[in-house]
């Protein structure tokens, strides 16, 4: 069994105000967590209007698993907000 993470941090130049931002984090988490079965949280940044971080966990069965769905979410990501991904970090254990 391994435990992966996946951190991004992204960048929202167009939000200005931290109501704008909850709105952009509760809906692209909910998606992540109702897409993939993963646990999903805004993890730093939480009082900087325009970046995000958020941090997804999972637990699969064996290493080859971890890299494919890390690559789906990854992806995922990219495809559903129009934030820049500035910053990518993943990590088995």
């Amino acid at each position: 069994m391994k435990i992966t993470t996946i951190t991004f941090k992204l960048h929202a130049p167009w939000v200005h105000s931290l109501k704008e931002k909850r709105m952009i984090v509760k809906s692209l988490v909910a998606k992540l967590q109702n897409k993939f079965h993963v646990s999903a949280a805004e993890i730093d940044e939480q009082d900087v209007h325009q970046i995000i971080v958020i941090g997804v966990a999972a637990i699969v069965p064996h290493k080859a698993m971890a890299d494919s769905i890390m690559d789906e979410i990854s992806e995922f990501v990219e495809n559903n907000t129009e934030a820049e991904i500035l910053d990518e970090l993943r990590e088995i254990r």
